[in-house]
């Protein structure tokens, strides 16, 4: 490897680490109470979280359809999957910002439309609310944590470099895959309780 290429190499990864960090930085300052939000904003804002979970789904079938392409050794259809996934992944995170900036966080088990919770579904809720927030709760860590791999993972593959390409998506693509499954299982849980 030449001087300038491991130079270009770790401007790239310093790109990829910077990125990493203010996409979660971000993500966190949404998050702040004092935040001022907007009181009127479109309609189509309290879509985007239905929108998320299609694009999560979408994302989870493209890296499986792109795992099997690879093991064929289809190369280009493996590549254009990849890529598809990551225009959808990389959509998801404006789509997802934007919707956290508008949207008031929901709480699981917060009490529906009509103001009333029976017993039964008072119990049931209790009982899946430890499952729910395992479950949201590796998907947020794993999905800050994945970042950089992936976007690692994508420099690789593009620049041909195929077995840093190979040994890192050992690390990055069963977790991209549980962070778009989980994505689509957060929201199939957490949907019934939106105020809106």
């Amino acid at each position: 490897m030449s001087i300038l290429t491991i130079q270009n190499e770790k401007a790239i990864k310093n790109t990829i680490y910077i990125t990493t960090v203010l996409i979660c930085a971000v993500v966190v300052i949404l998050q702040q109470k004092y935040l001022p939000h907007p009181d009127v904003f479109p309609d189509f804002i309290y879509k985007l979280p239905m929108i998320n979970a299609i694009l999560n789904g979408t994302c989870s079938v493209l890296l499986i359809f792109s795992l099997l392409a690879i093991k064929k050794r289809n190369i280009p259809l493996h590549k254009r999957l990849n890529l598809t996934a990551f225009v959808l992944s990389s959509l998801f995170l404006v789509c997802y910002v934007t919707a956290h900036y508008f949207i008031p966080d929901t709480k699981y088990g917060d009490i529906d439309h009509d103001g009333i919770m029976s017993a039964a579904e008072s119990a049931a809720v209790s009982g899946i609310k430890p499952v729910y927030v395992v479950i949201l709760l590796s998907h947020i860590f794993l999905a800050a944590i994945v970042l950089p791999f992936v976007l690692l993972s994508f420099y690789y593959g593009l620049t041909d470099q195929r077995e840093k390409h190979k040994k890192l998506t050992r690390i990055s693509y069963p977790i991209w895959l549980y962070v778009t499954i989980t994505g689509v299982v957060v929201y199939l849980m957490i949907s019934p309780y939106y105020g809106f």
